[in-house]
């Protein structure tokens, strides 16, 4: 299952997805991830959340995103949950032209059973069709 947080700078994107993942954290059997670009909120998150700053593993596009996730789902077989802030900042595309992901997303959430939560900047008149099913 795929969820996105959507709307523009300043809307409260971080701080909705910071309470999914400490909420999530509080209810999850298994294990928990948040990737971020940077340490900001770190100590923002339940202890059992697992934090990842991503600028420390080289994602420089969809395709590294897609497989740095099936990376963090391999070495952990608990995985239930993993939340996104700044996801365009991280796979450095135009939200239009990433279809193509999110069709192999929403194979790979579906067959590991996990919920994936990005929070992604925008005017919502400008999220694509394709996306429409996943705005929350």
């Amino acid at each position: 299952m795929i969820q996105i947080i959507f709307g523009e700078k300043g809307t409260g994107k971080t701080k909705r997805i910071l309470e999914l993942a400490n909420r999530a954290a509080a209810e999850a059997k298994g294990s928990v991830v948040f990737i971020d670009d940077d340490d900001r909120y770190m100590f923002d998150l339940n202890l059992s959340v697992r934090f990842i700053n991503a600028t420390e593993y080289g994602i420089t596009g969809p395709k590294t995103f897609f497989g740095f996730l099936c990376g963090i789902a391999a070495s952990d077989h608990d995985l239930e949950d993993v939340f996104v802030d700044g996801f365009l900042t991280m796979v450095r595309h135009d939200l239009s032209t990433l279809e193509e992901l999110f069709v192999e997303l929403e194979k790979f959430t579906q067959h590991h059973s996990i919920r994936l939560t990005l929070s992604v900047s925008g005017a919502m008149e400008t999220l694509p069709t394709f996306l429409q099913k996943y705005a929350v």
